[in-house]
């Protein structure tokens, strides 16, 4: 066998492939004993953690606090009322269009965008969440490990990583592409055992919920109907083997023990998180015509307006954006997602008091929304009210923010109302935040001079700095005192 210096394997490496071999390095260099013993609970938690450490390192988990939220209460729900393990589970969406749902050990639970915006009701997300939730309370990973004692952590890891991260994507080639002893005749995806242990206890966790445990096979049967019709279909079935015989066995199942209905939605809104999650794609032609093709259907359907007002408002086509928000807001006034969205699209196009009035409406029924409150300030500050935009910004300094953009806006509109401290601060936040240490640095050392040395403000950005030399190395830059 051949032998390649580790350099040149990394150069000839893809990118995926790259980031597919550092997440084995790291899940390697973390659990350097795991197989060569029990695999212990505390084990599990550990695995679990460094995994999902390397993917939010590598920006693969999506970002979208109502996405997520939505998701984790429906999943919570489930844990309710199941025989949960001591774990703080955690859920995630995976900013994948491939169809595909896993557990990691330790309580970690992924749902692709590619499978949340695929389900045709909250009940059957509920079903794969317990579907997930049932793999981690069974250990279903961990009895795996177990019973290969055999492998070395290289190979356990870069299995565990391949039959997940691997699978409907571009890190498909790397299970090909590089290969670590045995791992192509070894896998630690479910059985078929598992599966339907899975099934039996997920669909009791399902019906004990509330929800329609028919919902688990009718997603079963959406999946098994579209396979034959796209590429990123069977991604979920070559993680989750055995589809026809889950079908015949769930369908007994249903017919004899889970003969009462439940419900198709409990938490409610999952249209609305699947439009902004399909919102999230950059791919605005692929998302007007789906929104277009939705609306052929249900002309008056709130959900697809407002996903087409702001695709069309994206792709620069304000006339049919605008006739599809006013269309929206005359069927549904209060809603907040459109009031918002409708004030920002009238502040991109010039007219401020119209993205004024409907922003400020927004904030009477989601007070604290940090993008509403943004672009009520920009919208003040092209007025000329400078006065209330500051005011404004002063009440987004406390919160959390996560667009990159607002600490940019409100860097500039800072510097031209002659706050250089707040500027620069904010334009170190900004540049933090982008990755380009040098120029966060430099704003984060002017900002020192416009305070005092043992005051707050001196402070924070005194641990701003710090934490930027701990992420990249000390530089030798100092702040002035």
């Amino acid at each position: 066998m051949k032998y390649f210096p580790c350099s040149s394997l990394v150069k000839w490496l893809s990118l995926p492939l790259r980031l597919f071999l550092l997440i084995i390095i790291a899940l390697c260099l973390c659990c350097p004993n795991m197989a060569k013993a029990a695999f212990t609970l505390d084990d599990e938690k550990k695995l679990g953690k460094e995994f999902y450490d390397n993917i939010e390192k590598h920006q693969a988990i999506l970002h979208d606090q109502r996405v997520t939220a939505y998701v984790a209460t429906v999943g919570n729900k489930i844990l309710a009322n199941s025989q949960r393990l001591p774990y703080d589970y955690r859920f995630s969406v995976i900013k994948s269009l491939a169809v595909n749902a896993f557990a990691t050990p330790g309580g970690y639970v992924y749902i692709n965008q590619g499978l949340l915006t695929l389900v045709e009701s909250e009940s059957e997300l509920a079903g794969v969440l317990a579907h997930e939730i049932a793999h981690i309370n069974a250990r279903h990973i961990a009895d795996s490990i177990e019973k290969s004692k055999k492998l070395n952590i290289a190979t356990l890891a870069a299995v565990l990583a391949g039959a997940f991260l691997g699978v409907g994507g571009d890190l498909g080639a790397a299970i090909t592409a590089f290969s670590i002893g045995g791992m192509q005749s070894m896998s630690l995806k479910y059985s078929r055992e598992h599966e339907e242990a899975a099934d039996r206890l997920g669909m009791a966790y399902l019906v004990s919920t509330g929800y329609d445990g028919k919902s688990m096979l009718d997603f079963l049967k959406i999946m098994r109907r579209y396979e034959y019709y796209s590429n990123t279909i069977p991604s979920y079935f070559l993680t989750h083997p055995g589809t026809d015989e889950r079908i015949r066995y769930l369908d007994a199942e249903i017919q004899t023990t889970y003969t009462r209905r439940g419900e198709l939605s409990i938490v409610g809104n999952l249209k609305r998180i699947q439009t902004l999650v399909i919102l999230q794609s950059r791919d605005y032609h692929g998302n007007l015509k789906h929104f277009r093709d939705n609306l052929k259907k249900n002309q008056n359907d709130v959900d697809d307006l407002f996903g087409l007002a702001v695709t069309c408002e994206k792709l620069g086509q304000t006339s049919e954006a605008f006739q599809a928000f006013h269309k929206a807001h005359a069927i549904s006034p209060s809603d907040p997602d459109v009031l918002r969205e409708m004030g920002i699209a009238y502040y991109h196009a010039g007219k401020a008091a119209e993205a004024m009035g409907y922003l400020q409406e927004t904030l009477k029924h989601d007070p604290d929304n940090v993008i509403s409150l943004l672009y009520l300030a920009r919208s003040c500050e092209a007025a000329g009210d400078t006065g209330q935009a500051i005011a404004l910004f002063k009440k987004i300094e406390g919160k959390t923010i996560e667009d990159d953009d607002v600490y940019y806006t409100m860097a500039m509109i800072y510097g031209k109302t002659n706050h250089p401290y707040e500027s620069h601060y904010y334009f170190g936040k900004y540049f933090r935040r982008k990755l380009k240490r040098e120029s966060a640095l430099f704003h984060f050392l002017a900002a020192m001079k416009y305070v005092s040395p043992n005051s707050p403000e001196a402070e924070e950005i005194q641990k701003e700095i710090s934490s930027l030399k701990k992420m990249s190395g000390n530089t030798g830059f100092r702040p002035s005192k």
